[in-house]
């Protein structure tokens, strides 16, 4: 018995990977289907080591008789064509922008709030976090358990890969090209990427402030808590893969550093890389293709009452997007939540 899956985006960086990962992680597939636009109709992928999927249009295809759709195409495609999978039944995770702070759609990182996805059935539409904010959360929420998180102030170094392959070309494009003196013109990018770090991800907002810093304080309060106040600066980094986080907390009880590491230790998802050495940390280098979330160099912050600081990194197209959305369909077969039983 297995369940009938569409990868929606299958093209993409992240609808690969969630190809990869749900081969890697065994999930119970009776059937995968693969697909895209129309103009990446008949182009194949990979799904585990050996089976190769040819890329059906979304435009034409039916998801009656599909259990779970994993989408990954794009905020507008998801507008478009979530609603219209799940109208048939078909439990759709979405990891566009799209449904996120929609009230009647749960936001879930199973590590934290799996609670939430028993409301998932007005709409048939569970929402992947924001990258950056699934890694944060992660990392919060066993401190927040020990001492109620009561302030954020996060510094992010995102990776290109969070823009698309488009980005990862304009990086090595522009990497290759500083070396024979070629002029770095951005298309993708606001500024040259190359050798730079851009204090820019997503649209600027009224108060100076851009999108993707504003998802970070309000998808934090709608997973975690609704009253922790996150203060976000997002910057785009001349890396790859994986976004690094520089986060500073203030709690509202005492805890130190030491309660802190335990806690991290023992909680799910997290691999805690502490030692106060040369090297003694993790890095986005280090971590491409790993699943946890690595949580290095924490420290008291003596500045606010109750502070820690520590460094957080993971792998973006991973826990940032592929493998939350294959854990949050784990979790809906653990919790019995399925709406169509496999065939």
């Amino acid at each position: 018995m297995g369940y009938r899956v569409a990868v929606v985006g299958a093209t993409g960086n992240v609808g690969r990977e969630i190809l990869k990962t749900l081969a890697e992680r065994d999930f119970p597939v009776g059937e995968v289907i693969a697909l895209a636009s129309g103009r990446s109709a008949g182009q194949q992928v990979s799904f585990g080591e050996k089976q190769v999927l040819k890329v059906q249009s979304l435009d034409k295809y039916d998801f009656a008789g599909t259990h779970i759709a994993l989408f990954s195409p794009g905020a507008a495609v998801s507008a478009v064509h979530a609603p219209r999978a799940a109208a048939t039944g078909c439990v759709v995770i979405d990891n566009t922008s799209q449904f996120r702070m929609d009230h009647d759609v749960p936001l879930v990182v199973p590590e934290v709030n799996p609670g939430a996805l028993r409301n998932f059935r007005k709409r048939n539409i569970i929402a992947n976090p924001n990258c950056s904010t699934i890694q944060m959360v992660v990392a919060l929420k066993p401190l927040h358990d020990l001492a109620r998180v009561k302030r954020v102030v996060v510094s992010t170094y995102q990776s290109v890969s969070g823009s698309g392959k488009e980005a990862m070309d304009e990086l090595f494009t522009q990497t290759r090209g500083i070396f024979v003196n070629d002029t770095a013109t951005p298309e993708i990018f606001t500024k040259p990427i190359a050798f730079n770090c851009i204090p820019h991800i997503d649209k600027f907002m009224d108060d100076g402030s851009t999108k993707e810093e504003w998802k970070m304080g309000v998808e934090t309060r709608k997973i975690l808590d609704p009253d922790i106040q996150v203060v976000a600066t997002c910057v785009r980094v001349p890396v790859f893969i994986g976004h690094g986080e520089a986060i500073h907390v203030e709690f509202e009880r005492p805890i130190t550093p030491q309660q802190a590491w335990e806690a991290l230790r023992e909680a799910p998802g997290i691999t805690v890389l502490d030692h106060r050495e040369d090297g003694g940390y993790a890095t986005q280098l280090d971590i491409a293709g790993e699943d946890p979330v690595f949580v290095s160099r924490l420290r008291a912050d003596p500045t606010v009452p109750h502070g820690l600081s520590f460094w957080c990194v993971a792998d973006n197209l991973r826990k940032g997007a592929a493998l939350n959305a294959v854990q949050i369909a784990e979790e809906l077969v653990r919790q019995n939540l399925m709406v169509r039983e496999p065939a």
